[in-house]
């Protein structure tokens, strides 16, 4: 075993270990984060949606679970979870779209624990976790008549998209609903910039599940990234003051 390895163990072993050290901690105190606009505003379409008796709208992507996209679809399923609690009062309940078949079985699952839980054992839907397509446009086109014909007034983008996430926010656009969006895909990211009501930008995706509150370890998780990220400046500092004293 390679120092390089060394350090990258190392590396997780204090992640996980931070990680769990502010997850006991913030239990006893609330986090505290940087404002987002777009997740106070997606608050407010939740209220809406469950006053008004219309649905949310969850499209997690077509990133798989075994491919280097299979984080955004985590983040995407964690906050299905948290949004389909939120959600549980209304009359409708939230519907997900993905284009792997893996994911779209674990937003099953997803909806259908959240949903039991809320009605006590009550009859679930298996409906409401669809795979609208395999290939990125197939994907838009099964999921577009979700958003046009279901009487959704939001909808949440977040997981991997192409450049068909245009088509998407062209369709929330047209309808009026609210469209929040968020993918670890460059391309996407400028097209749900221009298009999409409330894009989130890089590495705010991955902090979803902070700021709708999916769990202690989503609010340690941003802490420990900040504490890495003081390290690595740290880290460099240091390597330069070496480098300029002679001794690397």
């Amino acid at each position: 075993m390679n120092w390089t390895t060394l350090a990258g163990l190392g590396l997780v072993g204090l992640s996980a270990g931070l990680m769990l050290f502010l997850a006991a901690l913030r239990r006893k105190e609330p986090p505290v984060f940087r404002r987002i606009a777009a997740f106070s505003r997606l608050g407010h379409a939740i209220g809406r949606a469950v006053e008004d008796g219309s649905r949310l709208h969850v499209s997690l992507g077509s990133g798989g679970l075994t491919t280097p996209q299979s984080a955004s679809a985590l983040a995407g399923l964690t906050v299905l979870r948290r949004l389909a609690d939120l959600t549980s009062a209304g009359d409708k309940p939230p519907v997900a779209s993905s284009g792997d078949g893996a994911v779209a079985i674990l937003s099953q699952d997803m909806l259908q624990v959240s949903y039991q839980d809320a009605t006590a054992g009550g009859f679930y839907d298996a409906t409401a976790g669809r795979l609208a397509g395999l290939t990125p446009f197939s994907y838009a086109a099964g999921t577009i008549p979700i958003m046009r014909d279901e009487h959704v007034s939001a909808n949440v983008l977040i997981g991997n998209f192409g450049v068909e996430a245009g088509l998407l926010a062209d369709t929330a656009e047209r309808k009026g609903s609210f469209t929040l969006s968020a993918t670890d895909n460059l391309p996407a990211q400028a097209v749900l910039y221009a298009g999409a009501q409330d894009p989130l930008i890089g590495e705010e995706l991955y902090a979803a599940g902070a700021y709708v509150n999916a769990g202690p370890f989503h609010a340690a998780s941003l802490a420990v990234q900040d504490i890495l990220r003081w390290l690595a400046i740290l880290a460099i500092l240091a390597g330069a003051l070496l480098k300029m004293v002679g001794l690397l």
